[in-house]
């Protein structure tokens, strides 16, 4: 093993019968770009792997692939959550990379080119993103992960404080860690699925990497982590399973609205038709208010505002169905995107404004506000139920 001191994080290993080179690079580094294409040159490989999945290799070069995007299919397979993260994780390192005058990626960009001009295979061999979200979102709860909404969007209005020389702090963690390193103080759990398990699925992709001589560019965070799992075999299908979610929760579900009926029900019963009709008139109010400050805090066109508030009481009573997906879908039909929305995705990403106002971002956010208000809304309005009891 070589010294983990190595100022150049280049790294020599071995496994059967192959060479391999392990490059480790900061994200948003013109210094890495220089040095993928310097040592792609010197060493002339069989095989260049990248610390890339096929939808962010896809992401890095084809600025036109959100022409494809169909947001309504998006919201009814409930993945708007994971798609708003995605895009709020893209946006902070894209304004990153644009502060220091680099393309975001350029190190991946300039491996991908290298391997081209020397004639070597490109291997992805980072697991899935949208896999490892999903993962990562089994692990957090509801508070968590509003917490790390807003951790997110914050963090785009922080960019302008970041110097050159942090990047230099960054060569030592993941982006996605460095994002979600707030969140994981209370969830240890998350630097297992987002680095742990990432080091095990790196090192061996790169090991059944074709060829020869294989040079394997990473983030400088995973290479300690590919090292000290080089000699490891990895079950690839497990780490590429998304976990159902546990029974309990699914029990939960039910459990929740089913007590909620219940209290209803004993509010007439045990108080009269005033208590109870106090008791269906608080939840309403409750759950109506929170969803539509939810979609007016995205911004939504008033219709979306309207079908929140009146959706919210319902679906909070039905877990087959969430307010957010109601609003969602009436923002998508009630501005529905056109093809300039999904053209000027690629820039409205770098701002806080451009989220709001691009017609696809602006759905996403509506469907998490909304969800979120609805949550709040169910929260506050059973202790007020209680009370009038």
């Amino acid at each position: 093993m070589e010294n983990t001191n190595n100022p150049n994080m280049v790294y020599h290993l071995t496994f059967d019968n192959k060479e391999f080179t392990l490059l480790g690079t900061a994200h948003v580094s013109k210094e890495s770009a220089l040095k993928v294409a310097s040592l792609i040159e010197e060493e002339k490989p069989d095989t260049v792997c990248v610390e890339l999945c096929q939808s962010r290799y896809q992401s890095i070069m084809s600025k036109d692939r959100w022409l494809d995007t169909d947001i309504v299919k998006i919201i009814k397979e409930k993945k708007a959550f994971l798609l708003l993260t995605n895009l709020l994780l893209t946006s902070f390192q894209r304004r990153i990379a644009q502060k220091l005058d680099i393309n975001p990626g350029e190190e991946m960009i300039q491996a991908i080119k290298s391997a081209n001009e020397a004639g070597a295979k490109i291997a992805l061999v980072d697991r899935d993103i949208g896999v490892t979200l999903s993962r990562t979102w089994q692990a957090m709860g509801f508070w968590s992960k509003l917490k790390l909404i807003f951790n997110l969007i914050l963090s785009l209005g922080q960019v302008q404080d970041i110097k050159e020389e942090d990047v230099e702090r960054m060569k030592q963690e993941d982006i996605l860690e460095s994002l979600l390193a707030e969140v994981g103080k209370f969830h240890p759990e998350l630097k297992r699925i987002l680095i742990d398990e990432r080091d095990l699925y790196l090192a061996q992709k790169i090991r059944q990497a074709p060829g020869q001589k294989i040079i394997a560019v990473v983030g400088a965070g995973h290479v300690p982590g590919i090292k000290k799992n080089w000699e490891q075999e990895t079950d690839l299908t497990e780490l590429e399973k998304i976990p159902p979610k546990r029974k309990f929760i699914g029990v939960i579900k039910w459990i929740i609205p089913c007590a909620i009926i219940a209290l209803l029900i004993y509010g007439f019963y045990h108080g009269g038709t005033e208590t109870g009709t106090s008791m269906v008139f608080l939840w309403i109010l409750a759950n109506g208010i929170f969803a539509g400050l939810g979609a007016t805090l995205a911004m939504a066109h008033p219709y979306t505002i309207m079908s929140s508030v009146l959706a919210a009481p319902l679906t909070s009573l039905n877990p087959m169905i969430a307010a957010g997906w109601v609003s969602g879908l009436v923002e998508a039909f009630s501005r529905k995107p056109k093809v300039k929305d999904l053209e000027s995705l690629h820039d409205d990403l770098l701002t806080i404004r451009g989220f709001w106002k691009n017609n696809v971002t602006r759905i996403l956010l509506v469907v998490v506000f909304t969800n979120m208000g609805s949550m709040i809304g169910s929260m506050v309005a059973v202790p007020l139920m209680l009370k009038v009891l």
